[in-house]
């Protein structure tokens, strides 16, 4: 395992390549409840993300907008896995680099192996500006999603886009 990133690294790592971000610290937040209660008037999206392994041993990063539903059984047909659980936080740190509550898209620079399939909210990608940690929880940066996607693309991981409304209306017929 590479020595993952330090937050001082990502921040560099963002000027470095001409991308523009803002800084925003705060206590450490663990869940998406504590993000809304102390966030205030933060513009852009914000944010929910989920370190899934699949029976097969592949390791997803889900990233959505923070107040989707998600029903796994209903991701994993839609991206092809079978039997996805939550990662251990042991396997995070190791494929990502990161504690729980402090995933972010941003953890892929550490995953220099190609390890993780990204899967994207395709309506997330709609967003003027997206909102996630710095590789820890006591922060926020925001990036103009034009310029996460262009992160993204430079360092190996496009994302699979998956139409999370498509989902939803899905499990809602499926219920009714």
């Amino acid at each position: 395992m590479t020595t993952p990133l330090t937050e001082a690294e990502l921040l560099a790592c963002l000027t470095e390549m001409g991308i523009p971000y803002t800084h925003h610290t705060h206590p450490p937040l663990f869940t998406v409840e504590d993000s809304r209660a102390l966030r205030g008037g933060l513009p852009g999206a914000h944010c929910k993300n989920m370190f899934l392994k699949a029976k097969s041993g592949d390791l997803i990063l889900v990233t959505c907008e923070e107040s989707r539903k998600i029903r796994i059984r209903d991701l994993e047909r839609e991206i092809e896995q079978r039997k996805c659980s939550f990662a251990k936080p042991e396997l995070l740190l190791e494929a990502l680099g990161v504690t729980p509550g402090a995933v972010t898209p941003l953890a892929l620079f550490n995953d220099k192996a190609q390890r993780v399939t990204f899967v994207m909210d395709a309506q997330l990608v709609e967003a003027d500006i997206l909102n996630c940690h710095p590789l820890h929880n006591a922060a926020t940066v925001a990036i103009a999603m034009a310029d996460m996607m262009r992160i993204l693309k430079a360092i190996g991981h496009t994302p699979r886009l998956v139409d999370f409304d498509e989902l939803e209306e899905k499990a809602r017929q499926a219920a009714a």
